[in-house]
């Protein structure tokens, strides 16, 4: 039970870092709603006191609670969008409507019990995706919060992404936002799209398989989109699982909620299956024999046909487990959150008084935490589970105290033919840093005014070349190279995973 005697608290019961969903019940007024019920194990909120449960979208982090919460509780509410219905497959859900601003003259929404209210605004992030803000009238003053789930600022392919112009100054009390991607910068959705084409058009020269592991729910419908848009002519086939297969099926029954585009693609020809035109999507089995094949579980390779020839596409998330199958591996990236960039403009466009970061590494969310042009301006906070957060309102505003330090002071010195860059020893301090080290490697690249420092994994070695010119001075021809570790005693890389095409003073030809 929340013990508070805030209009407005919070209490995290998973936040969604690691392995864990998100689910947060918040106290509005008089009204104690769960946001997302991401619990695998719902026994413990069967304990607490609830009126109505909002489930954001159809994403197991955010929903898969929700079954057992209604079979165990049959009466209590369980709100959200009708597309989000559909693609659970779960009729108990109420469905609520869209609205389409935030106009002077707009209704509060729909009244989910005496005096709290209720608007949605599509998300971005998957079809039925909805942010939802809640509005209470009390006696003395309203409070408003607003809640995100995960959401995306641009467009995909099945999605329309949040709309800042809905939302812009409505200055809710209380925002609560994912912060998935933390501070990092990504390139605009249309560029990686571009490039993740130009990625798997590469690797088919090479390979004229690939196995491709992908989320099922939502990724899987955008990549089947963008090749059939994108490699339209080409002589491809492409083979998806049941559960893909499946959840197409779901989306098609969603189109009403989908893009406009979509929509009248969908007017002349089937939105995701097609054994006319190339590329040809179709289900497996009956047993294919070459092309991409959208798998959502690395067990199912063994299904598939072995060919040596054949390469695993994965996301950097499942590059580690998927080493011990033997075969060559890539990973892709494909964003589906907003990244710190767009998370800041939200705030700033909606300009709430207390901002809650849930969803997202401890790491990431500190990072958000520490930005300047937020501490200063709003009440950060990042709820623990099991810790009660409340939030009082008032017109004062209390800063935030300033967040420890993550900004490192090093220095520079140029050689004749390389640069060193010195940091201090504080740094490996912070947890990210045995990534970042795994091999003692890393890449620089110009990003505007500013030098990118990215460190290569183990993993990513194995995607260099292996065949080296014998005539250049690299870790490859190096007589110090061992089981891609080096052994030199005067060389910084003592000890460490090494890149074939690695450099370093201390190189001594193989040769001689």
């Amino acid at each position: 039970m929340i013990a508070s005697n805030a209009e407005l608290s919070c209490l995290a019961l998973a936040t969604g870092q690691g392995d864990e969903g998100v689910c947060l019940l918040v106290q509005i007024g008089v009204y104690r709603i769960l946001l997302d019920c991401g619990l695998r194990d719902i026994s413990n909120l069967l304990e607490l006191e609830i009126d109505g449960v909002w489930c954001s979208h159809a994403h197991r982090h955010h929903s898969q609670g929700l079954e057992a919460l209604h079979t165990a509780l049959p009466q209590l509410p369980l709100y959200s969008s009708s597309a989000t219905a559909i693609l659970l497959g779960l009729d108990s859900l109420i469905i609520l409507p869209w609205q389409n601003s935030l106009g002077e003259r707009s209704p509060l929404g729909t009244e989910l019990y005496p005096g709290l209210y209720a608007r949605i605004f599509p998300a971005g992030h998957l079809p039925g995706a909805a942010a939802i803000l809640f509005t209470y009238q009390g006696s003395d003053r309203s409070y408003t919060l607003l809640y995100t789930g995960d959401f995306f600022i641009s467009n995909t392919r099945l999605t329309e992404g949040l709309s800042l112009n809905d939302l812009r100054g409505s200055r809710p009390d209380v925002l609560i936002v994912e912060g998935s991607y933390g501070t990092t910068r990504y390139a605009h959705r249309r560029q990686q799209e571009n490039a993740l084409v130009q990625q798997v058009n590469a690797l088919l020269i090479e390979h004229n398989t690939i196995y491709w592991l992908v989320p099922e729910l939502g990724q899987a419908q955008e990549i089947l989109l963008l090749l059939r848009g994108q490699m339209a002519g080409q002589r491809l086939e492409i083979w998806v699982d049941k559960h893909i297969a499946d959840l197409c099926d779901r989306f098609i029954q969603c189109l009403p909620e989908l893009p406009n585009n979509i929509q009248n693609f969908a007017r002349d020809r089937s939105l995701f299956w097609d054994d006319r035109g190339w590329p040809r999507v179709n289900h497996w089995p009956p047993t294919p024999a070459s092309g991409i094949f959208l798998i959502t579980d690395l067990t199912a390779i063994a299904q598939l046909p072995s060919l040596a020839t054949a390469l695993l596409l994965v996301p950097p998330q499942d590059l580690e487990s998927s080493t011990k199958l033997g075969l060559r591996t890539q990973s892709y990236f494909l964003s589906e959150h907003s990244d710190g960039a767009g998370t800041a403009q939200l705030i700033h466009n909606i300009r709430p008084q207390h901002v809650l970061f849930v969803h997202g590494s401890p790491t990431y969310l500190a990072d958000l935490t520490g930005l300047e042009e937020l501490h200063s301006r709003y009440q950060l906070h990042l709820p623990s589970v099991g810790n009660l957060v409340e939030l009082p309102i008032g017109d004062t505003f209390l800063h935030a105290p300033p967040p420890t330090e993550s900004t490192y002071e090093g220095e520079l010195a140029a050689g004749s033919q390389l640069i060193h860059i010195s940091l201090p020893a504080t740094v490996a301090d912070d947890p990210r840093w045995q990534h970042f080290a795994d091999t003692g490697l890393v890449e620089a690249r110009w990003q505007g005014e500013e030098l990118i420092l990215r460190g290569v994994s183990a993993r990513q070695l194995l995607s260099y070349p292996e065949k080296i010119a014998e005539d250049l001075r690299c870790c490859g021809n190096c007589r110090y190279l061992r089981g891609q570790r080096c052994l030199s005693e005067e060389s910084p890389l003592r000890g460490f995973k090494v890149t074939a095409t690695g450099v370093c003073r201390s190189f001594i030809s193989n040769l001689l």
